[in-house]
């Protein structure tokens, strides 16, 4: 009998309150969020690295970020000018660096460990670089996305 699919969450904090972002992840039953972030902070209350993982925390859920995962600035400038084919090559190329290759089987393994969603900051899952993630390290894994 051949084994299950993994599942993997994916899930963006833009436009929502800590609140709702936790009610999301738990409805789920998701366990560990894996922030995908060139660099968790934030503007946005609660969702910086260190208070977002107390957040998380609070109600039983991991946190871990892998932010070589992330995207970089050239990257993160365009998907905000609505530019996701510059995206799409921007993080293309991050994909294929050492420390991000390094990542990607230890997000595999989080994710196998326990239910995890993939977090950053963009809501839309379509514009957004954890989907290219999935697509290119994990395409047999069935994707959720949650909206909060």
């Amino acid at each position: 009998m051949p084994d299950a699919p993994l599942t993997i969450y994916t899930i963006g904090y833009e436009d929502t309150t800590m609140a709702d972002f936790l009610a999301a992840l738990q409805h789920a039953g998701v366990r560990r969020v894996i922030d995908v972030r060139a660099l968790p902070l934030s503007r946005r209350p609660g969702f910086s690295k260190s208070s977002l993982a107390a957040h998380l925390q609070e109600v039983g859920i991991d946190y871990r970020n892998l932010k070589a995962l992330g995207t970089p600035k050239r990257g993160r400038d365009a998907r905000k000018k609505g530019d996701i084919e510059t995206l799409r090559e921007v993080y293309e190329e991050q994909l294929k660096l050492p420390e991000a290759q390094a990542q990607v089987p230890v997000m595999l393994e989080l994710a196998t460990e326990l239910p995890s969603a993939l977090m950053c900051f963009e809501r839309d899952p379509c514009h957004c670089h954890r989907t290219m993630l999935l697509h290119a390290e994990a395409p047999d894994a069935q994707v959720v996305d949650l909206m909060p």
